[in-house]
């Protein structure tokens, strides 16, 4: 039952898909704003959670707690695009794609600049 949720939300029509990375990218900053670090961990994509490991050679919850993410207010707008996503918030933007547990969050803490890429506090190699 649990797959065919997942399949439907990673596949189904465009809304589906951007409620369910909204709904993922909520979780993970209401996880940052409790700063409960082992849940936000959880919620990251193998790969952001690995560089961020590497980075600050500690275990997620050490070093994700020795981030200085923004705390947001509330959803600004989601785009999703088969697999990836973005989910804009007052303070912060991520990136999330989906894999086979559902959406992860690839980069956060994610800032725009001018004809460049994001620059994210968090994000994978």
């Amino acid at each position: 039952m649990a797959a065919a949720v997942i399949a439907a939300a990673g596949c189904g029509a465009p809304a589906a898909r951007q409620d369910a990375a909204a709904a993922a990218g909520a979780a993970f900053e209401a996880a940052v704003a409790a700063d409960d670090h082992v849940r936000a961990c959880g919620l990251l994509a193998p790969q952001t959670r690995k560089q961020l490991e590497q980075d600050e050679q500690k275990a997620c919850p050490a070093a994700f707690a020795s981030q200085e993410l923004p705390r947001t207010r509330g959803i600004q707008g989601v785009e999703a695009y088969g697999r990836q996503a973005m989910v804009r918030m007052t303070g912060d933007t991520l990136f999330l794609s989906l894999f086979t547990g559902g959406w992860k969050v690839v980069a956060a803490g994610c800032t725009p600049r001018p004809d460049q890429p994001y620059d994210c506090l968090i994000k994978g190699a």
